[in-house]
């Protein structure tokens, strides 16, 4: 019997619209309703994610930033933060400067109103669209190494696959266990994605500590993503679901392939069957 559902948002719950289809709005609600533990699952930050569930109207808990900062809806009190250490992150920006990468640091400064550090405009090129022009909720530094916050969540890199996914293999070699990185290949703001945050900041990590911590075991988790983001927890889960629109990776390791993709209502459709609802 499942117990917990973990939904990824972007490719997953959203449309390419970056809205919930009726169907899955209707599905999410009805779950909560019969008592089900719905989580959101997300590379993003909490407050956009935030934003981007009110369509539900129910107190969920979100996963944000591949669950380095994970917060409840109905006091966006914090359950679990994994921050990068400040001396690995200096590290970090200094190695990628050298290959001429530039990236945006997510920080866990919500009650601030400050979710994003930059050192240039956030239209320069080296950020690849990735900040929108209407962005509000960030702050502009003269130099990342001068930073002393110590509630760093992500350092994302945007561009090219094969320039990022270099940068991601040497740092892992050169500095094992220091960090926990992935390439994003499903998105539309660049060609890649290299987040790299927290050795122990992953979804299902923090996914299977919550589950622990409500007493519901990995075997009754559904998880459902499309990215390889998603990989771990959809492989782990007792029920992994990769979108018909998922990376062939995420594919790969999952039980179960949506028939219809995110602008179809996949997950609504899928989780109708799998719960006989």
């Amino acid at each position: 019997m499942f117990k917990l559902i973990a939904i990824d948002l972007d490719g997953t719950l959203l449309d390419d619209k970056k809205n919930i289809p009726e169907y899955n709005i209707k599905m999410v609600k009805k779950l909560i309703d019969k008592g089900y533990e719905v989580v959101i699952a997300t590379g993003r930050r909490y407050w956009s994610a935030k934003q981007l569930v009110k369509s539900i109207n129910r107190p969920m808990v979100i996963l944000a930033n591949n669950g380095n900062i994970v917060r409840d809806t109905k006091d966006d009190g914090i359950i679990i933060k994994k921050y990068l250490d400040l001396k690995d992150f200096k590290t970090l920006v200094k190695e990628g400067k050298e290959r001429g990468l530039y990236p945006i640091i997510h920080v866990d400064q919500f009650k601030d109103g400050i979710d994003l550090i930059i050192e240039m405009d956030k239209a320069h090129e080296k950020y690849h669209n990735y900040i929108a022009q209407s962005e509000e909720r960030y702050k502009k530094v003269e130099n990342y190494l001068e930073i002393k916050e110590d509630n760093i969540l992500a350092v994302v890199y945007a561009g090219g696959k094969e320039e990022l996914e270099s940068f991601h293999f040497d740092i892992n070699e050169r500095y094992p266990n220091r960090y926990n990185s992935h390439i994003m290949e499903n998105i539309v703001v660049a060609e890649a994605l290299l987040e790299i945050m927290n050795p122990l900041g992953c979804k299902w990590l923090s996914l299977s500590e919550y589950a622990k911590e409500k007493g519901i075991a990995e075997k009754e988790i559904i998880a459902i993503g499309d990215d390889n983001n998603d990989a771990q927890m959809i492989k782990n889960a007792g029920c992994g679901i990769a979108m018909k629109n998922a990376s062939e990776g995420v594919k790969e390791v999952a039980n179960i392939i949506t028939e219809k993709d995110n602008n179809e209502s996949g997950v609504a459709f899928e989780l109708k069957k799998i719960l006989n609802l």
